[in-house]
This record gives structure tokens, sequence and C-alpha cells, in this order.
């Protein structure tokens, strides 16, 4: 047995491991079990999941949380029961991971003030939502109440408010960024807002990777996997895709078939279809201004 092979099955014992413990084993127990050095192991573990061991243990834990908060239980009893010692430690990161806290997010965003607006586009409405924290929604449709029910089914109990009139610096900053952006308007692209949406660590490696990829460019699955050091991740890479919740600012529509069709598109394959299509028109246009 190579010695890859050997390294690939010690990090699936280690995986393995963490997915069974209820406490975060430390770093020089996990390495004692693979038979590597801490260094060695923390390395390997990051190239192939994405992520530390310590992280993928607390990503573990709030999956488990989600998931019992999405089912009714308590805060307390969904803390607890997935594996936290204390409430605090999950408030500390419940902004990064659930987009807000653990009590709103059980409530589907019950607590949360919630403000939007929409507007058209050559891809049909766009609908963009903010929190008082960040952008948690920059969505796609054919009309408003498709775009409205989607945010409502979203953020069941958060405060839903619609402004237009002016609208607002943050809504207002989005559009012109995404108008900026993908060649709707001349105007210089503002700066974004920042981002309230819950994800994993991995999930962010991915977005911040997507985002890299420059207009009239797509990248396989597994391409994008392969830059991120994981080769063998190419679904989780798509896994990661299809939880995207802002279109065009994480520009998952970039990311194609292994064999470069399409795909699918949250917002729909024909959008994608026409969204590549300008961008490539977009880039390529000016090179034949300069050589016409």
């Amino acid at each position: 047995m190579n010695t890859r092979n050997t390294t690939e099955i010690a990090l699936e014992h280690v995986r393995a491991l963490i997915e069974r413990a209820e406490q975060a084993p430390n770093l020089e127990t996990l390495a004692k079990a693979a038979k590597l050095s801490p260094t060695h192991l923390q390395r390997a573990f990051r190239r192939r999941y994405g992520v530390s061991p310590a992280e993928y243990h607390r990503a573990r834990r709030f999956g488990q949380l989600k998931a019992a908060l999405r089912d009714g239980a308590a805060v307390t009893d969904a803390v607890y029961d997935a594996g936290f010692g204390s409430g605090s430690r999950v408030y500390e990161h419940s902004d990064r991971l659930l987009g807000m806290t653990p009590a709103s997010y059980r409530a589907g965003g019950a607590g949360a003030s919630i403000r939007y607006t929409t507007t058209d586009t050559p891809l049909g409405r766009l609908l963009v939502a903010t929190t008082t924290r960040g952008i948690c929604a920059v969505t796609l449709g054919a009309n408003d109440a498709e775009l409205e029910a989607r945010l409502k089914d979203e953020f069941p109990h958060a405060g839903r408010e619609r402004v237009d009139a002016g609208r607002e610096e943050w809504l207002d900053a989005v559009i012109a960024h995404i108008a900026s952006e993908l060649g709707w308007s001349d105007a210089e692209a503002p700066a974004l807002p920042p981002l309230d949406i819950a994800a994993t660590a991995f999930q962010w490696r991915v977005w911040d990777a997507l985002t890299r990829i420059p207009q009239g460019v797509t990248k396989s699955y597994g391409e994008l996997a392969a830059e991120l050091g994981m080769p063998k991740a190419a679904r989780a890479v798509g896994r990661a895709c299809g939880s995207n919740r802002v279109a065009l600012i994480v520009p998952c529509h970039r990311i194609v078939r292994e064999d470069g069709t399409l795909g699918g598109w949250r917002w729909g394959v024909e959008r994608k279809r026409e969204l590549l299509a300008r961008e490539r028109r977009n880039t390529v246009a000016p090179r034949h201004a300069q050589t016409g």
C-alpha cells in the first residue's frame, strides 16, 4: 500500500473518531490514533476536508444543533444534546454558522428585522434583502410574488419590510454592485456590505473561491475542488454551491459539470445560460474594440 493510500485511510479513521466524539478530541490524541505527527495531520486533514479537525467537529455539532432547532427542540436542550458545554460557546459562533442567534434560527428568524426591495434586471426580477448585520438573500425570479414567497419561506417569522422609496444604503449598494459587475450599468461598482448568511467553514472556503473566478470563465466542480487542495471533494463543492443563497454575489453560476455542460442552478438553468453568455460578451467585447 502506497503512502498516499495509507494517509487517506488514517484521515478517514480520524474523521470517524471526530464523528463519534461528544467532545472535540485534541490534536495530539488524533495524531496518535492516525500514527501521524500533529502538524502533518493538521495539514493533511485540511487538504482533504477543507477544514481543521477542530473546525470539522464544530461544524458537525452545529449541523446537529440546526437539525434539532428545526425540529422544534428547546434551545437549551438542542445546545447540550449537540455536545456544547455551554450556551455561550454556541453564541460565540452563531453569527457565522447560523446567521442569527439559535433562538432566532429555531423560530424561523423571529426577532430578525429584514428589509428588502426588488428591481428589474435582464435576467428577470431581482430581490435583495438585508438584516442589521448584512446581506441575507439575493434571489432571481419571474415576479415579485415568487420572490417574496421565497423570502417568507426562508425566514417565516422574521420581520420583513419592503423598502422602495429611495431604498436604503445597503440595498442600493448591492443592486449597484451587481449592475456594474455584470455590465448592466457603466457606474463603478460600490463596495458590498458584509454577508449575514449561515455557513460552515467549508462552505465559506468554496464561496470565497467562487468569487475569485473571473467573469467569462467557468470551472468544473472537480477543478474547484482541486484548487482547494481536495481533489476528491467535488460532490462536497457541489453541495456548497447548492447552498448558496446570494445569487450573483457568490457566482456559483460559473461552476459547470465535468463534461462542460451547465448542470443546474437554483435560479434556473436558462438564466444561468444567459448570464454566462452576457459575461463572455462583456469580457470579449473590449478586446474586439481594441483590435478592430
